[in-house]
């Protein structure tokens, strides 16, 4: 096993189908052993099919979580070894129901006792392990389900990448950055209006003089990402999140929740309590983002924004 402690755990699925092929190359000498004829990858269906029910290949499929195609090849398979027997004369004439034949009965009672001694052998093995991966197994599906291997890498692949994400202060040589990442997507999905001009034309005068603030992502030095933090006169807000744009060539990296957490920490320091947003529900991965920062949706307020049809508000003390 030198090769696996060398690779790590990136070999996951590797050793997992070395094991895999062990217990098979295993499984088919215990079938030799009891003189039963038997392809191990049978075992699944075979086991269904010895419940003796009324059952269908497609309900087979979806109780033993494998593919219909996949069953209907082993069903044909075991059809062919004369252990298995389509019936179609069953009451309702669309189902067609497989059974077990004389002879797969008789090698069921065979493998019936075969399983008592491989349980046995199993339980044997755990006892001396010092894990039980029976149980580790059970418990590893369950939080796969919840959240696949392949989601879990894309996060790891964004928290690495993120790391190499600055998040600085606006200064006047991101103006150019300032406005053209914000009319990439405005005019993307909607049309530039006169309250987007009044901010993206002189951000100064419109946001930091009046007590707001900017924020750049820089990704290898390129600024890819802004938000802005701007002060309202609101007897009810403070401050609002808004015009925030993340470049789409370089999406993926959590940029957008930086550029976010960095706004709201600022209207925190500045004594905010609430922070208000106006966006569109067009744009999913925003409203996501949103609602992952504890942002909740309220209605009834004004806006400048033709394009706006969702207002949220976040209690700063009260998020996580």
């Amino acid at each position: 096993m030198d090769f696996f402690n060398k690779v790590g755990k990136y070999a996951l699925g590797s050793r997992l189908r070395l094991m895999t092929t062990m217990i098979t190359d295993d499984a088919s000498q215990i079938y030799e052993l009891y003189g039963v004829d038997f392809v191990p990858k049978w075992f699944p269906v075979f086991f269904i099919l010895t419940e003796n029910r009324e059952i269908t290949i497609t309900e087979i499929a979806n109780e033993i979580g494998h593919s219909q195609p996949s069953v209907s090849k082993i069903v044909q398979e075991m059809i062919t070894a004369g252990l298995v027997e389509e019936n179609t004369q069953t009451v309702d004439k669309r189902r067609n129901i497989v059974t077990l034949t004389e002879k797969g009965t008789l090698i069921s009672k065979i493998i019936e006792t075969q399983c008592k001694d491989v349980e046995a052998a199993v339980e044997d093995l755990i006892n001396e392990s010092n894990h039980n991966l029976w149980a580790a197994l059970e418990e590893w599906e369950f939080l796969l389900e919840q959240k696949s291997l392949f989601k879990r890498v894309t996060d790891q692949k964004k928290v690495r990448e993120s790391k190499s994400v600055q998040i600085v202060p606006y200064e006047e040589k991101y103006q150019n950055a300032f406005k053209s990442l914000n009319e990439e997507w405005i005019s993307t999905y909607f049309q530039m209006e006169e309250a987007d001009y009044k901010a993206l034309d002189n951000p100064s005068n419109y946001i930091l003089d009046k007590g707001g603030k900017i924020f750049v992502a820089l990704y290898e030095n390129k600024a890819v990402g802004v938000c802005a933090l701007i002060k309202l006169e609101d007897p009810e807000y403070d401050f609002e999140l808004a015009k925030m744009a993340v470049s789409p060539v370089i999406q993926g990296k959590n940029i957008g929740w930086l550029l976010a957490q960095a706004v709201i920490n600022a209207a925190e320091d500045l004594g905010a309590s609430k922070l208000y947003l106006e966006s569109n529900t067009i744009l999913k991965p925003a409203i996501n983002l949103y609602h992952k920062l504890g942002f909740k949706k309220i209605v009834g307020r004004p806006t400048p924004y033709k394009r706006s049809n969702i207002q949220m508000e976040l209690i700063i003390n009260n998020r996580i």
